[in-house]
């Protein structure tokens, strides 16, 4: 499968009261080319300085990285117009409409202004692109943000937590957004703590930890297919006796009985052979918060606890913003 981005090795220190500290170690990041990618790790793992050194707004220690086959940063002019991001606050004229400042905008970098049309539609703002920005909600700014990044049509978005700060209906538009995106073909990479919202919409992700990649792939890779079952059965006192001495070990679940096995059929025969019938039998797959908080306990970080960089540092604590 071929690579919108890969790191080998990426390294960023920073220094702090007199001593260095690791942003970024080791990083080998791979993102395929189309659909959506989430970028995962808790605040302070990393993802706005990687983001950053992919970017080219600041340098690593030691590593490389690609965009699109291109090594960043020395040929990232190659590859610039095919990339669009979101890493800082958004900066629009208030006094404008939102039509004005995408025109603005497309007179500046050179795209023709019947782009502006297209983009306002791919984020459903064309009903309000002639209301001044400053009565945008926060998703709307979000929205117009994203719709400025697609002006020039890139086949990389790049989206540093941009449901920050957002109430439901504005998340939820956003992901939206970004779904539509990755499913024409556009490749989505979009850091975030939000890991409900990730499952929904990403098809692969890398999670990271004190700035180490912790896992990477497919969703549904990386869930698996689980390894418990909640199973339905008439008599449930005597299938559980009946599941423990196979070795199965079983725990009452309500009216249900939650056996830890990846072999569904063994649980079925088993009760079957003690003419005790299965009329119901549900596979529980992790989610991906459940495989998240696995990774980053096992890494010595739980969800909310820094890496430990200094703060203004460029690190995971920057809201989506305008290119």
């Amino acid at each position: 499968m071929d690579a919108a981005v890969s790191t080998v090795g990426l390294r960023k220190t920073y220094r702090h009261r007199g001593r260095r500290q690791v942003a970024v170690e080791r990083l080998d990041l791979t993102v395929p080319a189309g659909g959506v990618h989430g970028f995962l790790g808790p605040n302070g793992s990393g993802k706005t300085t990687t983001i950053r050194m992919l970017l080219g707004l600041i340098r690593p220690d030691s590593g490389q990285a690609w965009i699109f086959g291109q090594r960043v940063p020395d040929d990232l002019p190659a590859v610039i117009d095919r990339v669009g991001a979101i890493v800082e606050s958004p900066k629009f004229f208030p006094a404008f409409t939102g039509r004005q400042n995408l025109r603005l905008l497309a007179d500046v970098i050179g795209t023709q202004r019947v782009r502006i049309d297209e983009v306002l539609e791919a984020t459903h703002l064309r009903e309000r692109a002639d209301d001044g920005y400053a009565g945008y909600s926060l998703g709307m700014k979000q929205r117009l943000a994203i719709a400025a990044t697609l002006l020039k049509d890139p086949d990389l978005l790049i989206f540093d937590e941009p449901t920050n700060g957002l109430d439901p209906a504005g998340i939820r538009e956003i992901r939206d957004t970004m779904r539509a995106l990755g499913d024409r073909g556009k490749t989505v990479l979009v850091s975030s703590h939000i890991l409900a919202e990730v499952e929904q919409i990403a098809d692969t992700v890398s999670i990271i930890g004190r700035g180490e990649l912790l896992a990477e792939g497919r969703v549904a890779d990386l869930l698996g297919a689980g390894t418990q079952f909640r199973v339905g059965v008439a008599s449930p006192d005597r299938a559980a006796e009946v599941l423990r001495e196979r070795g199965l070990p079983t725990e009452a679940d309500g009216a249900f009985l939650r056996v830890t096995t990846d072999d569904g059929e063994l649980i079925c025969r088993t009760l079957a052979a003690h003419d005790l019938f299965v009329h119901q039998l549900t596979p529980l797959r992790p989610d991906l918060e459940a495989t998240f908080l696995r990774l980053t306990s096992t890494s010595g970080l739980d969800a909310g606890q820094s890496a430990g960089v200094p703060a203004g540092a460029g690190l995971d604590d920057t809201t989506g913003g305008a290119p």
